[in-house]
C-alpha cells in the first residue's frame, strides 16, 4: 500500500506555527524579490487571489481584503519540511520525498492494519509535533494515492484529511470523480488530446486501449494507465545524485556595463564553487547565461548562454571563474539592458571518483587555499572573504521587504517565552 502525505498550505502553515494570530486569516507568499504570488492559503483562494500574479498589481486588493503578505522564507520552510519528513521516516523506511511539502510512503507488510486508522495517527502526531496540518491518501498504487490525497483534502469534513482507496468500488468512484486534466502525470497537451477523443475523466482514460495509449503517450502514459487500474507500476524513486548546481539571480536594476555583469558572474561562480566543495564534488563544465528584461520591447530582447568544458575536474573558484569569464566574454553584447544572469556547473563527480588528466590538472595549491577561505567564511560570516574580481563593498541581497523571522534556523529570531 502506498501513501501520499501532503502538507496543507505548507508555506502559510509554516508562518502560522510561530504566529498563531494568522490562523484562519488569508495569507499569500511571494516569490524571490517579492515578485509574484507563489502560495496562497485556502482563505486567500476564497477571496479570489490568483496564482502567479505580480504582487505590485494587487497591493490595493491585499490591503482592502486584509490579506497578510510575506516574502519567501526558505530557511524556515526547509527546516519545517525536514521535521515533517523525519517524522514520516519513523513509520516506514521506504519513503520518496516528492517535493518540499509532499512525500510518498510505501507500507509493505501492512495487510492486516487498518490504514485509515494509521493515517489518522500519523496526521495527529505530525500536527502535534510540528504544527503543520497534513492530508494523507492511501491506495494500492502511487497514482491512486495521489488521487486519494486530493479526496482527503477536498472533503476534509468527512474524511478528517485521511482517505483510503482500498476497494474496487472506491477506485472506480475516485476515477469517475477526477477530471482528466487533474490526473497526476497528465499535462496540458495530453489533456487536450484526450478531450478531443471525448475522454474527460480518469475513468474514461483507463478504458482506452493499451495500444492507443502507448502510441499517443509513450510507455510513460501506459504505466500511468496501469497504475490507475490498480496495477502497481510506478514504484518509489531512489534519490539520485545531483547533476548540476546553479546560482542565478535577477538584478535589482537593469545593467548595461560589461564590468557590472562580469562582477556578478564572478560572484555567482564563487557561490557554485563553494557548494561544490561543501558536497565534496568537482565539475567538468560551466554554463553561463545572460538575458534582458522580457518586459521590454521586441527589439530590446537578448538572451544567450554558453557552456565551457574545463580541461580537468575542479572545484576551485579561481579555475571555475576563469572558465566562466571566458564564456561571458563570448556571449556579452553591448547596447542591451540586462536584467538576469546565472552560472551553472555540470558534470559533477565525487572527489573520490575524479577522472585525472594525464597532461593538465587542477593547481594543487588551490585546495588548501579554498579550504581556509571556506572555514573563515563559515566562522566569521558568509562572504567575509572574497576574491579580487568580486565587489568587496557589495553584498547581493534579495528583495524581501515582507520577510518574517527565521524562527527555527536563526538564534536571534528564536521565540522567547516569558514565564
Amino acid at each position: 500500500m502506498f501513501a501520499l502525505v501532503d502538507c496543507n498550505n505548507f508555506y502559510a502553515s509554516c508562518q502560522r506555527v510561530f504566529e498563531p494570530k494568522l490562523r484562519g486569516k488569508p495569507i499569500v507568499i511571494l516569490s524571490n524579490n517579492d515578485g509574484c504570488v507563489i502560495s496562497r492559503s485556502d482563505e486567500a483562494k476564497t477571496l479570489g487571489i490568483p496564482m502567479a500574479i505580480p504582487a505590485f498589481k494587487y497591493e490595493a486588493i491585499f490591503k482592502e481584503k486584509n490579506i497578510f503578505v510575506y516574502s519567501s522564507n526558505y530557511p524556515l520552510y526547509g527546516d519545517m519540511s525536514n521535521r515533517v519528513m523525519n517524522m514520516l521516516r519513523t513509520y516506514t523506511p521506504e519513503i520518496e520525498i516528492y517535493s518540499i511539502d509532499e512525500a510518498f510512503l510505501k507500507f509493505s507488510g501492512y495487510e492486516l492494519f487498518d490504514m485509515n486508522e494509521l493515517g489518522l495517527k500519523i496526521r495527529k502526531e505530525i500536527t502535534q509535533g510540528t504544527g503543520i496540518p497534513v492530508s494523507i491518501g492511501f491506495a494500492p498504487t502511487k497514482a491512486l494515492a495521489k488521487m486519494a490525497n486530493k479526496i482527503a483534502r477536498k472533503f476534509a469534513d468527512r474524511t478528517q484529511n485521511v482517505y483510503c482507496i482500498d476497494s474496487e468500488e472506491k477506485r472506480i468512484k475516485a476515477l469517475k470523480w477526477t477530471k482528466i486534466e487533474d490526473v497526476w502525470g497528465i499535462g496540458r497537451k495530453h489533456a487536450k488530446r484526450l478531450k478531443l477523443k471525448n475522454v474527460t475523466t480518469a475513468y474514461q482514460f483507463t478504458q482506452l486501449p493499451d495500444a492507443w495509449v502507448r502510441k499517443e503517450m509513450a510507455v510513460v502514459g501506459l504505466r500511468l494507465k496501469h497504475d490507475l487500474e490498480g496495477k502497481p507500476t510506478l514504484d518509489l524513486e531512489e534519490a539520485k545524485d545531483r547533476k548540476m548546481i546553479a546560482t542565478t539571480r535577477s538584478f535589482e536594476r537593469r545593467y548595461t556595463s560589461f564590468e557590472q555583469i562580469s562582477e556578478r558572474i564572478s560572484t555567482f561562480t564563487a557561490s557554485c564553487a563553494e557548494k561544490l566543495r561543501r558536497q565534496d564534488c568537482h565539475c567538468n563544465m560551466v554554463t553561463v547565461f545572460i538575458q534582458t528584461d522580457f518586459m521590454g520591447g521586441e527589439n530590446s530582447q537578448y538572451s544567450r548562454s554558453i557552456t565551457i568544458t574545463t580541461d580537468f575536474p575542479t572545484n576551485s573558484t579561481i579555475e571555475l571563474n576563469k572558465a566562466a569569464q571566458k564564456g561571458f566574454n563570448a556571449i556579452f553584447k553591448p547596447g542591451y539592458r540586462y536584467k538576469k544572469a546565472g552560472v551553472i556547473v555540470m558534470g559533477l563527480t565525487s572527489n573520490n571518483e575524479t577522472q585525472l588528466n594525464l597532461f593538465t590538472t587542477s593547481n594543487p595549491k588551490h585546495q588548501p587555499l579554498m579550504s581556509v577561505i571556506d572555514k573563515m567564511n563559515q566562522c566569521y560570516g558568509e562572504n567575509k572573504i572574497k576574491f579580487g574580481v568580486q565587489s568587496l563593498g557589495r553584498q547581493w541581497k534579495m528583495k524581501q521587504d515582507r520577510l518574517s523571522p527565521k524562527f527555527s534556523t536563526c538564534l536571534k529570531d528564536v521565540i522567547i517565552v516569558k514565564a
